[in-house]
Formats: structure tokens, sequence, C-alpha cells
């Protein structure tokens, strides 16, 4: 069942992937699903502190339509409430920021992005 998101961030490292994916958030793993038809995800960033200061981005790929991305944090500590905030491609080629929404990172074991919604499970 998927849960609505508020918030999400931690230290991790993404990689793009084309099969399906052990692990939960919990192990310091999760997945990143881009579920939408036509946009492409060129950012994915975090906020222990409500959104105040922002990690850098997490992926070194773009994730277009359909493919997924794996998570993994690397850090041991941190709590388990943040905030994230996703960016996509925009129709010039820069980058169009989403609302920042809330996730509990240590229960997630995928991330949903879709139009106009995050959601996980």
């Amino acid at each position: 069942m998927k849960t609505s998101l508020f918030a999400s961030g931690a230290a991790l490292a993404v990689l793009l992937t084309t099969g399906a994916l052990a692990g939960t958030g919990a192990d310091g793993v999760f997945t990143i699903h881009n579920e939408t038809e036509n946009n492409v995800v060129s950012g994915f960033y975090t906020s222990e502190d409500e959104g105040d200061s922002w990690s850098t981005n997490w992926l070194s790929i773009q994730v277009r339509p359909g493919e997924t991305a794996e998570a993994r944090f690397h850090a041991n500590s941190g709590p388990c409430e943040q905030v994230l905030q996703v960016g996509w491609v925009g129709d010039g080629g820069g980058e169009v920021l989403d609302e920042p929404v809330s996730i509990d990172i240590c229960e997630a074991s995928n991330v949903y992005l879709e139009d106009n919604d995050v959601s996980f499970d």
C-alpha cells in the first residue's frame, strides 16, 4: 500500500538500475521509481531541517519515465523523518522543482514519483 510523502533527506548515492532491487530504507537502501509518462527526473534533494538547507543532488544520472534508481544511505545516523524535493527537466532544459514533501526514510522501500504525486511503501 502506498503512503503519501511529506519530506525526505540524508546522505546517499543513487545508481541507475534496470532490475528489481531488494532492501528497505531501514537497511539503508530504497528504490526511486519514475512512474510518469513524459517527465525526466533530474534532481533528488533532501533536508533534515524542513527545507531550510538542501543536500546536493543525490542523482548522478537522469531517471527517465519507467526507469528506477537505487538510493543508498552512507550515514549510520540521522533522523528518519526527512524533507524531499524532486527536480524535473523543464521544457527549456533547466530544472523545475516540485513542492517539498515529507518521508520516513527508514520505512521506505520504494519511492514513487508520479505526475503531481510522490508516495512510498
